[in-house]
């Protein structure tokens, strides 16, 4: 095993970064995309929430030809540095890294016993705080949306009636409240996809994202490129429209009479199609298996 997680489709990602200047990852991790970015010969600008992501690339990488800042990606403070950086290339490797996921005292697994943590910034309220606190009905819009359970109500009605016994701590708290909804045949996919919802929740991803998209494309030098890899069908059901809507030059209804929309592409779908990991990846990182790449290059004119 290496000290280091391999990252996500990395030829894929230097293929979209092909001539980058300042590339900007805006997910730094353990680094292994920013590295292979700094030795195509780009100055980065790494940014992480995870002050522990950032401590750990930054013991690998040094501070030659790499900036770093510990932050959200879709912060004010980021987009500011962002945009004071002027970058051709912008990186989103999305969801939570391998070293996350293999850290129980983070809480992102179901493996028993595991605390409800789930905090990607070490910071704010936690999975077991959202679980003990929201409203049923906020419960209920979390599984559904961010988890695609069509018995989300039910789930959620008893979360409330198990907290009012004893509040949730740990992983197998909201284990057996999915087990009691969806029956003894639930199993581990049944549990990933509902922790991933809370966990969702949890970082404000999908807003977060759908915030960022606009601000990084805008952040762009004309000619420039966004790059996101996504593991989640909300996410990269987001990325898609937003890069698709930019893409047309008319946005109007087609009964529309008259163009009131801005009338042109802000750039093109690059590349066409979404980009998945290849056998042979899968085979050195099986948790690839969902990942989606999807890219888009500014206007030149933009």
């Amino acid at each position: 095993m290496t000290a280091f997680h391999l990252p996500v489709l990395l030829d894929a990602v230097l293929e979209l970064a092909a001539g980058a200047r300042r590339a900007v990852d805006c997910t730094l991790g353990d680094g292994g995309h920013s590295a292979a970015l700094r030795a195509m010969g780009a100055s980065v600008l790494g940014i992480d929430r995870d002050p522990e992501a950032i401590a750990r690339a930054r013991s690998r990488l040094g501070v030659d030809g790499i900036r770093y800042l510990t932050a959200p990606y879709a912060s004010a403070e980021a987009l500011a540095a962002i945009d004071e950086f002027r970058p051709d290339f912008i990186l989103l490797d999305l969801g939570v890294s391998s070293r996350q996921l293999d850290d129980e005292t983070l809480g992102f697994t179901f493996r028993r016993g595991a605390t409800l943590d789930m905090r990607m910034s070490r910071s704010g309220p936690t999975a077991a705080d959202l679980l003990n606190e929201s409203p049923a009905a906020e419960l209920a819009t979390i599984f559904k949306e961010f988890g695609d359970e069509p018995r989300a109500r039910r789930l959620a009605d008893e979360i409330v009636e198990r907290r009012a016994q004893a509040p949730f701590a740990t992983s197998d708290d909201l284990v057996n409240a999915v087990r009691r909804v969806l029956g003894p045949r639930s199993g581990p996919g049944d549990f990933a996809r509902l922790f991933q919802a809370v966990r969702i929740a949890v970082n404000d991803e999908l807003p977060g994202l759908a915030r960022a998209l606009p601000a990084l494309r805008d952040r762009l030098v004309p000619g420039g490129r966004l790059a996101v890899i996504s593991y989640h069908s909300g996410e990269d059901r987001l990325v898609k429209h937003a890069f698709r809507e930019w893409a047309a030059a008319c946005t109007c209804p087609p009964i529309q009479p008259v163009c009131t929309c801005r009338g042109r592409a802000l750039g093109r779908l690059s590349p066409r199609k979404s980009v998945l990991p290849s056998a042979e990846e899968l085979t050195l990182n099986p948790r690839a298996r969902s990942a989606r790449l999807r890219g888009f290059q500014v206007a030149d004119d933009a």
